[in-house]
């Protein structure tokens, strides 16, 4: 399912942009000081040897970001959706399940326009042994924050699930349009933000996350489809 996102906030001043390929990314990370220097360095060294040689060829569509794009990922205690009936954590008590598999994105800006993010995000949705029917609307949201993990803009969404018979997991690819995130001036660069996407849980769900406990997504499924003795 396609949906567009539109963040305005205002926005912290940031460090020195870093011209960079847009690229793709998953889950997160990126470079470490050295190697931002010596991008700058590379990046002073073409300018100048592009002034000295006259070079005023238009630059390749693939080279117009302003620098690097956001650090893409999904939140830890929200990267899972688990419920228990009357929050008993057992596989006989497990209901709807979801699960975050994976989230890449890509970005675009140049001169002082604001950032545009794309993503695309896959969904694991399962169904065990105490769940109600075979169609379930899960909620999911998605945030930018800045580098100091300050929430500047948040949006939720519904995901609407149907389970076919005879089948309790189902794969959905959710895509990201536009997250526009705009910039403080020219010289605030994407590594200043993070794009962090999880599912609405409760306090409960976001504990026993945090603990590192897990059930399979199919869990009691033989036992939900065995025929009534």
């Amino acid at each position: 399912m396609r949906r567009q996102m539109l963040l305005a906030a205002a926005l912290l001043a940031a460090v020195t942009c870093v011209p960079t390929f847009s690229h793709a990314q998953i889950g997160g990370g990126g470079g470490g000081a050295d190697q931002q220097k010596k991008d700058e360095e590379d990046a002073a060294k073409r300018k100048k040897r592009q002034e000295e040689w006259g070079d005023n060829q238009a630059p390749l569509p693939q080279l117009r970001n302003a620098g690097p794009c956001p650090f893409v990922k999904t939140l830890y205690d929200a990267a899972r959706y688990v419920e228990f009936k009357d929050n008993r954590e057992a596989s006989a008590n497990v209901g709807y399940t979801g699960e975050i598999q994976g989230v890449s994105a890509g970005c675009q800006y140049k001169d002082d326009q604001p950032i545009q993010v794309t993503m695309q995000v896959l969904f694991e949705l399962g169904r065990g042994p105490t769940s109600a029917g075979r169609e379930k609307t899960f909620r999911y949201w998605i945030a930018v924050t800045d580098r100091n993990k300050m929430v500047l803009a948040k949006e939720s969404f519904d995901l609407p699930v149907k389970f076919p018979e005879g089948k309790d997991r189902v794969y959905l690819t959710e895509n990201i349009d536009k997250i526009v995130i705009p910039r403080a001036s020219v010289a605030t660069s994407g590594s200043n933000f993070e794009v962090l996407v999880g599912f609405e849980v409760t306090p409960q769900m976001a504990e026993f996350n945090r603990a590192g406990k897990r059930f399979r997504l199919n869990v009691g499924q033989t036992a939900s489809n065995a025929p009534n003795p």
